[in-house]
């Protein structure tokens, strides 16, 4: 923001100086002399005025030395509308002179070869200044939502996640099926000698809170390999054809990227079936499809780019994007088992004191058909109902209490 508004002041005191040396580019560009206008004339008729600018009530005009037969035979060196005489010679020189307003003076000049120019009054200058600062602003505000809605930076590549295998409980089946696919992510060369290929994309199925961004970070982990999260509101916009344009930038920075695994959350709040009922929404999401079917069909498995995407009901995904060949394996990430909550006990109790009655095989019991996030809040609640009543140990009661409220 610092940098934004620096450049926004340098840009105004930049205009402003640029306006100012405009305005006093008469004054320093020489010392006019003031004639009257009947001098003027007399040299218009003697042919001597090169140049004339029209500016206001003022004529300026640009005198060249006299070259009739008369005026040549006079001093050089003679003052500008210097009468001698009868006649009146002029040596060469910038002169200004009051301007009468008159409709026919400037075709006149015109009809006699002088160069005849009409200078802006002050208010169209400053009208022009005006609408210079109103396009810069204009343009300004168009460029830097565009940075915004489609920033290089949308879409962070993550090197190092920081999870693996063994930070996640439970899922010992998706484990051990994500095993080789991450052996071949690595090595897809060697692999695709044996004709084997990787698989483009992985739909995770669960209900929320059961860990399907927890486990595609164990997998990028784990893989040690690239990973770039994204979910379905990263491709909202409020203008039209942006979101089509975000999916391209994210398969194209992955491929830049590759190794490289893309976590797409909520998978079903982009790829519903597509409906071309004309509404400006749904013409947005079939866009947004689209331009995911092409991007899976673009690249190759042996790019080293895998799509993983979690979604909750895969009957509301658009089946031409889940078809075999996109979305090669379809996981269920299932409730935790009791083996797994017993783990999720152990790992949610630390640093929290549980009473004797919350045992991890009783409050592992008391959860079946819990997710995790769900485990871990309604402990975090038990917790904080003990703190309320002044108790350093959440009992059992209050566990039920909690889960009640969750």
């Amino acid at each position: 923001m610092k940098k934004i508004n620096a450049r926004f002041f340098a840009i105004v005191i930049a205009a402003l100086l640029c306006a100012a040396a405009y305005f006093a580019w008469d004054y320093f560009d020489g010392r006019e002399e003031k004639v009257s206008y009947v001098d003027f004339w007399q040299s218009v008729e003697a042919g001597d005025v090169e140049s004339v600018k029209f500016d206001g009530d003022k004529i300026h005009f640009t005198v060249v030395e006299s070259k009739s037969p008369v005026v040549e035979t006079k001093n050089p060196v003679v003052e500008p509308f210097e009468t001698n005489g009868n006649e009146t010679t002029a040596s060469s020189g910038n002169f200004v002179t009051q301007n009468p307003n008159s409709p026919l003076l400037q075709e006149e000049l015109m009809k006699r070869a002088i160069e005849v120019t009409v200078a802006k009054d002050d208010a169209e200058i400053i009208s022009l200044i005006f609408d210079a600062f109103f396009y810069l602003f204009f343009f300004g505000v168009i460029i830097v939502a565009f940075r915004k809605f489609i920033s290089p930076n949308t879409f962070k590549v993550v090197h190092k996640t920081g999870v693996k295998f063994d930070d996640v409980v439970g899922m010992d089946k998706l484990k051990r099926d994500m095993v080789q696919v991450m052996d071949i992510m690595k090595k897809p060369a060697e692999y695709a000698k044996r004709g084997i290929r990787m698989p483009k994309g992985i739909l995770l199925e669960g209900e929320p809170g059961n860990g399907k961004t927890l486990f595609a970070k164990a997998l990028a982990g784990e893989a040690r390999v690239n990973f770039i999260p994204a979910k379905a509101t990263d491709f909202e916009s409020m203008f039209m054809a942006i979101g089509p344009l975000k999916v391209k930038l994210l398969f194209k920075k992955a491929r830049r990227r590759a190794p490289c695994i893309v976590f797409i959350d909520e998978f079903d709040g982009i790829g519903t079936v597509r409906n071309y009922s004309g509404s400006a929404i749904e013409t947005e999401n079939t866009r947004i499809v689209t331009a995911l079917l092409n991007e899976l069909d673009g690249f190759e498995p042996s790019n080293g780019v895998l799509v993983i995407a979690a979604t909750n009901s895969i009957k509301a995904l658009d089946p031409a994007l889940i078809r075999p060949g996109r979305f090669d394996a379809k996981l269920t990430v299932p409730y935790p088992d009791e083996a797994a909550r017993r783990e999720l006990v152990k790992m949610y109790t630390k640093g929290k004191n549980p009473a004797k009655d919350c045992t991890p095989e009783t409050l592992a019991r008391l959860f079946n058909g819990y997710s995790c996030a769900k485990i871990e809040s309604v402990l975090n609640s038990a917790a904080l109902i003990a703190g309320q009543a002044g108790r350093t140990e959440f009992s059992l009661s209050d566990v039920k209490a909690a889960s009640a409220e969750c």
